[in-house]
């Protein structure tokens, strides 16, 4: 009798595991992948998207843009095709929320730095002040991987537009000039079609590492 209790006993132990088993695979199997979103213009305050697309619903995406990096060489969007890539909006001698952010920004650099699908693009807002010599020391002293990670400065109009009408990341300044702007905190993650996926503080370690977790579940997109 007792021996036919232990036999019961360790029948019914492996039944419940058994059954474990084959819950969790149908939950894995069953449980929805989460999808990061696609960010237009419609759904971002309104203060860093300009009037003229503050309404859009659909269809955004980065525009075509040809800038000059820390190298002096030049930048356009075929340097990020086929490429998930993290923008901000900067300027070398801020001394306020700058410095935090380009220290995160190194730190997705070095947390991604194998991985040939991702890199980096820091615009600065000032670029009659960053000159390429100047993002130059400012990168070699950030210690930016230039296989990763561009600085790029060039014509102030091209930067406030992309700004305000593609990245949708940055505030007007209002002092009379048109292409003034004032730069955020925002860190923005795009995809490999130019879209929008994410906007993060880059001032926050919780926002970076959400940003990267979002980059790995934007990866598997494309897989």
């Amino acid at each position: 009798m007792l021996s036919f209790l232990k036999a019961y006993k360790n029948f019914g132990i492996a039944l419940l595991v058994l059954s474990l088993i084959i819950i969790s695979i149908f939950y894995s199997i069953l449980k929805p992948k989460r999808v990061l979103p696609v960010f237009q213009p419609a759904m971002v305050n309104y203060e860093m998207v300009d009037s003229s697309i503050q309404h859009q619903k659909k269809y955004h995406s980065i525009s075509d843009f040809s800038l000059i990096n820390q190298n002096g060489q030049t930048v356009t969007q075929e340097d990020y095709k086929d490429k998930i890539y993290v923008a901000d909006f900067f300027f070398t001698t801020c001394q306020t929320i700058c410095p935090i952010m380009t220290d995160h920004m190194a730190q997705i650099q070095e947390a991604t730095i194998n991985d040939d699908d991702v890199m980096l693009l820091s615009h600065s807002v000032t670029p009659k002040i960053d000159s390429v010599e100047q993002l130059k020391r400012y990168a070699v002293k950030k210690g930016v991987n230039d296989a990763k990670w561009n600085l790029v400065t060039g014509d102030k109009k091209q930067i406030y537009e992309l700004a305000r009408k593609s990245y949708l990341a940055v505030k007007t300044d209002g002092n009379g000039d048109a292409y003034d702007m004032i730069h955020t905190e925002n860190f923005m993650l795009i995809d490999k079609k130019r879209q929008i996926r994410g906007f993060y503080d880059g001032t926050k370690p919780d926002d970076i590492e959400r940003l990267l977790e979002d980059i790995q579940v934007l990866k598997q997109e494309y897989h």
